[in-house]
């Protein structure tokens, strides 16, 4: 049994995206994320569309890469379009048997928010394959930078995002290896009553979190044999240059997150 993480998981192309700065490239992908809410029209909704193949074409990512990272919400956005086609009733009746009443509201409310949820769920999951955990933490660092200014620990935080994304592929990893050890041993998750499903689970998460605890006694033993104290002047190995590119980027978002808003 595999677990399918993209959270960490670095796709490696030679791309506009992957050449932006982590700064730009999450400021832009948050930018676009939340227009995406703000598309209530037809038109709009095909301008998202078409932004959001076009982003997939500039990142080089083959599609099926993209879509076996986000596949697990799509059975939620199915029940998601189901529910609004059914229990809409705005607009005029296209269908009416029984107790199931479809109409003209609940088709386009079953395409539209759907649709939405999707394009800003496909946005983040390309932020995460064209950008490193180190890149990311980077920019959050650069986020953070204004508390440190003021006296809070910003490059802790930054520093403990930047492990949180680091050691989630890691946790998944894991999981995967008890629960197989768990049907090697005939307690499978997936199988038997509900009681026992549960239990299963129960001694899942009771491993993962001795694993868990164990990856960060060997963390924190590494931190302390290197010798990091809080609050130091920390240096990269790549800075951060703000580019022409990086410019364009910036432009080319808000000229598209305008024309989402007014469209929609």
């Amino acid at each position: 049994m595999a677990l399918r993480i993209s959270v960490g998981q670095y796709y490696a192309a030679d791309s506009t995206i992957h050449r932006l700065d982590p700064r730009t490239k999450t400021a832009c992908a948050l930018a676009l994320m939340i227009a995406t809410f703000f598309v209530h029209s037809p038109l709009g909704l095909a301008a998202l569309a078409a932004s959001v193949l076009a982003l997939l074409l500039a990142a080089r990512v083959p599609a099926g890469e993209v879509l076996s990272s986000v596949r697990g919400v799509l059975w939620v956005l199915l029940i998601l379009a189901v529910f609004n086609l059914l229990l809409i009733r705005d607009g005029s009746v296209l269908l009416a048997a029984g107790p199931i009443t479809i109409t003209m509201g609940g088709t386009w409310s079953a395409v539209l928010y759907p649709v939405r949820v999707f394009a800003a769920i496909v946005v983040g999951a390309l932020l995460l394959l064209t950008t490193t955990p180190t890149e990311l933490g980077d920019a959050f660092d650069a986020a953070c930078s204004p508390l440190t200014r003021l006296g809070l620990p910003g490059h802790e935080l930054a520093m403990v995002f930047s492990l949180m994304l680091r050691f989630i592929p890691t946790l998944a990893n894991d999981a995967s290896a008890i629960m197989n050890a768990q049907v090697a041993r005939g307690g499978e998750v997936a199988r038997g009553s509900l009681g026992r499903r549960l239990r299963a689970v129960g001694s899942v998460l009771v491993a993962l979190m001795a694993s868990s605890m164990n990856h960060a006694d060997d963390l924190a033993r590494a931190l302390d044999a290197r010798c990091y104290e809080s609050g130091g002047t920390r240096s990269h190995w790549h800075p951060l240059h703000f580019g022409a590119r990086d410019a364009v980027a910036f432009a080319a978002t808000a000229a598209l997150v305008a024309l989402l808003v007014t469209l929609g």
